[in-house]
């Protein structure tokens, strides 16, 4: 299976030169070691000092400037594990931010062609236009660090189902006419229900403490 993280172009700097001496190909371990501690440090962080302006900064930064070296670090974590579920978090939340029209249409169509309780789950308005979807996505991310961390991930599991189903029905509607978009399109799909499964696994993990 290709591996989903190659389908989301992130806006990032180039990790820092002292980041590559400390966590490159020399010493994997270490760099493991460090993805894990500062996921578990940034949700200790809220946790600590859980009042709204903390929030507010740390949703903030993260949308204007993601999070550059340490989601670095985070990238090459197992998909479930603390690590790798703020990764994907912080993949979905670029994906609505950078492109949100293209979003609230995958959005709709699936919202309209899948039969779960995703759409609900998700919780974006009906109908969801693209600064909907941007919103929706930073409610999320709150929920993260001021909020039920498990039912964040559901949520965030949720949306990407949603999207999936939407980008599998408009490959089916380019098959014909366009197949490189279709192509495209069903990949897009494919990496979201990864996604989705990972980051479900993920909520399930955390419920059972297990989750590190």
């Amino acid at each position: 299976m290709t591996d989903p993280r190659r389908d989301f172009h992130k806006p990032v700097r180039r990790p820092s030169g002292r980041m590559d001496r400390l966590f490159g190909a020399h010493d994997p371990a270490e760099a493991a070691r460090v993805a894990h501690s500062t996921a578990a440090a940034l949700l200790s962080r809220v946790a600590e000092d859980p009042d709204a302006a903390t929030v507010d900064r740390l949703v903030e930064f993260t949308r204007r400037h993601g999070i550059d070296d340490l989601a670095e670090l985070w990238s090459q974590a197992p998909a479930r594990s603390l690590p790798g579920a703020l990764w994907r978090l912080y993949l979905v939340q670029l994906m609505i931010h950078d492109d949100p029209q293209t979003s609230a249409l995958l959005y709709e169509r699936g919202r309209v062609e899948i039969h779960s309780v995703d759409p609900v789950v998700a919780g974006a308005p009906v109908p969801a236009g693209p600064d909907e979807l941007v919103a929706l996505i930073d409610r999320i991310l709150r929920g993260v660090f001021e909020g039920d961390f498990a039912v964040a991930l559901e949520r965030a599991a949720a949306f990407c189902r949603v999207q999936a189903s939407g980008s599998t029905h408009l490959a089916d509607d380019y098959e014909g006419t366009e197949p490189e978009r279709a192509t495209t399109l069903t990949r897009r799909a494919l990496r979201l229900s990864t996604f989705a499964g990972d980051l479900s696994g993920c909520a399930a993990l955390w419920r059972l403490d297990a989750l590190s």
